[in-house]
């Protein structure tokens, strides 16, 4: 039977470093590959701290942590460390020297930030920031600009070899010191690997669960990332060079860590907010476009519109125009002014304003036409998107009649938001707040600690804020940790962590005000499903319409389970995340803004029968299963 979560309250032992537990790990020369009692593999023991997702945060925290002295284990699912602010490009990709062809067929919008756009990819310019005036905007009933050809020309790479995020600096020093870590058996990395399951709790104990001497640990269960070699990760061209991780730590199957402390810092995926035309070949998530940039250096389209909510749609255009792209127009659902009723909280986070004003000038520079309370509410096209109809909204997102115009574009990227990935905590039971955009976040105090003993989460994990909220809540965290595994060392060096942790918590404190701010401007209004029609596709993978759901609703169903059982809805691949908010929003009778509810599942990613077969505890005589 699997152990509850552990409460606050439950002791604590020292570190490896403090010469305490954790001496027998896999950085400190301990057995690697051993079996537990029902056979799933431990790909290693004696880590003070697991961390799962390595972008920002999880980097972050993972080498202060070591930095520190804790034994450190870094699980992720991407290839390389940085997550999607800070994606590497494949390797050997480099400045374009001319066109190349389309590794295959893509999907249109994925179901998260990654995902790869529209069926064919359109070349990149290679123009300069326009000299000429602004492109205008024809109206719906006018014959407005030509659509492009089609079938739209095949993938080429993006003008230019430069880096898209903007903090090379910070991800370069974590990278050296992340890369001195991995080299002195700090950190182990485990690239590609999904944690579908997390237990307080060694599987290895056995009938000695009882006595409680296991509860320090946290045990983690992965599988490798659907169809991805078991290998360490290549590292050519990256910055962090080789990727040490266990023997057996990557392999098929199920493999099991353990670990002292937990840290959660699993991302975010994008909200995206259904219309007639979404699932047109080229119209693409907006982070998707530009994770295909920084990984691929490939552009979506020529002539691409930028539309949804949020502050990502303006890094978005910047980096797409950078590239190459012409974006004839930047819809954003809300308004901007918004932010002018808290000056304070303005006033207190001035980096953000700075961060405003360079990317105005970056528009400015590249002629870029911004429209505030305009979202697209069609989509236009035969074999792809060919142009698509943007509407002005009132203040509650619905449509105003007679202010219709139509854009023509190639590809056009839309989001609104990001929505915290949530599964591991949910089904640990952290206690969880519903922030000013009604997606749901972790709890955590100023150290990051949840409300359950030996768990921290950071990053957008407990709330969408930005890569330097994420940078400063990993620090945190790490700091906290590494504090309560020397509680019982010399108290002038417990005392220095807590000084360090205290100063940066302030950080995030006042980074996590300015987070709310930014969430409540752009929290989708009430009446954004008025643009929806009951064709319209709303679960692209169960292929559920809003007519269904609407029907649902009829028959009683008034929240998005119920509304999954009678109709399918969120039950594809994606498992809701694409659809969630459409379903959610519906089965609340058409509530726009009806805040997200997360499903609590067992499993946080998918996993074979055959593994979870292999790894299932066999019956042992008079255990009665």
């Amino acid at each position: 039977m699997t152990r509850s979560p552990r409460r606050k309250g439950t002791g604590m032992v020292r570190s490896a470093a403090d010469g305490g537990w954790g001496s027998g790990g896999a950085a400190s020369g301990g057995t690697e590959g051993d079996r537990t009692e029902h056979g799933a593999r431990r790909a290693s023991d004696g880590f003070d701290l697991a961390v799962v997702g390595a972008g920002p945060a999880g980097l972050a925290a993972a080498v202060t942590a070591a930095d520190g002295g804790l034994r450190v284990v870094l699980i992720d699912a991407s290839e390389r460390p940085g997550g999607q602010y800070f994606r590497q490009a494949a390797s050997g990709l480099g400045p374009a020297r001319g066109p190349a062809p389309a590794p295959g067929p893509a999907s249109g919008l994925g179901p998260a930030p990654g995902s790869v756009p529209g069926p064919v990819l359109a070349p990149a310019s290679g123009r300069a920031p326009a000299p000429g005036p602004a492109p205008g905007l024809a109206s719906d009933s006018a014959p407005g600009p030509a659509p492009l050809p089609s079938p739209a020309p095949r993938l080429t790479l993006a003008r230019g070899g430069k880096t898209v995020h903007r903090k090379r600096a910070a991800f370069a020093a974590l990278s050296a010191r992340f890369a001195a870590h991995l080299r002195d058996g700090r950190i182990t990395h485990l690239p590609r690997r999904h944690v579908w399951t997390a237990e307080g709790g060694d599987p290895a104990a056995g009938r000695d669960r009882d006595r409680g001497w296991d509860r320090d640990y946290w045990t983690l269960r992965h599988v490798p990332v659907d169809g991805a070699p078991t290998g360490p990760a290549p590292a050519p061209g990256a910055p962090v060079s080789g990727t040490p991780a266990a023997p057996d730590a990557t392999g098929p199957g199920i493999r099991v860590t353990t670990a002292r402390f937990l840290l959660l810092a699993t991302g975010a995926y994008e909200r995206q907010l259904p219309f007639p035309g979404w699932t047109l070949p080229g119209v693409v998530a907006a982070g998707g476009a530009q994770a295909v940039l920084k990984d691929s250096r490939a552009l979506p389209g020529r002539r691409i519109v930028v539309a949804g909510s949020g502050p990502l749609l303006l890094a978005v255009a910047v980096s797409l125009a950078e590239a190459g792209a012409e974006i004839p127009v930047l819809a954003e659902a809300g308004s901007y002014a918004a932010y002018a009723t808290r000056p304070g909280t303005l006033a207190r986070n001035p980096a953000k304003a700075v961060e405003g004003a360079r990317l105005a000038g970056e528009l400015l520079r590249y002629r870029i036409p911004v429209r505030t309370r305009s979202a697209v509410v069609r989509a236009h096209g035969t074999d792809r998107v060919e142009a698509v109809t943007l509407a002005t909204l009132d203040r509650e997102w619905r449509p105003v009649a007679g202010t219709e115009v139509r854009i023509g574009c190639d590809a056009l990227a839309v989001g609104h938001g990001l929505v915290p990935q949530l599964e591991l905590a949910v089904t640990l039971g952290c206690t969880l707040r519903t922030a000013p955009d009604g997606t749901p976040a972790v709890v955590v105090d100023d150290q990051q600690r949840t409300d359950i003993a030996g768990l921290w989460a950071a990053g957008e994990s407990t709330g969408i804020g930005g890569v330097e909220s994420a940078l400063e809540e990993g620090r945190v965290a790490a700091l906290s940790m590494t504090a309560s595994l020397h509680q019982g060392g010399q108290g002038h060096q417990r005392g220095q962590v807590y000084q360090r942790g205290r100063g940066w918590a302030t950080t995030t404190a006042r980074q996590r005000r300015f987070a709310d701010l930014m969430a409540g401007v752009h929290r989708p209004g009430a009446h954004w499903t008025h643009w929806l029609t009951d064709e319209t596709e709303v679960c692209r993978c169960e292929e559920v319409t809003v007519h269904e759901l609407r029907q649902a609703y009829e028959l009683g169903a008034r929240d998005a389970r119920s509304a999954k059982l009678l109709t399918r809805a969120g039950m594809g691949w994606c498992q809701g995340r694409m659809c969630e908010t459409a379903v959610a929003c519906l089965a609340a009778g058409g509530d726009g803004s009806a805040p997200l509810a997360p499903a609590r599942r067992p499993l946080s990613c998918p996993v074979s029968l055959r593994d979870l077969a292999e790894s299932a505890p066999s019956a042992e005589p008079g255990s009665g299963t």
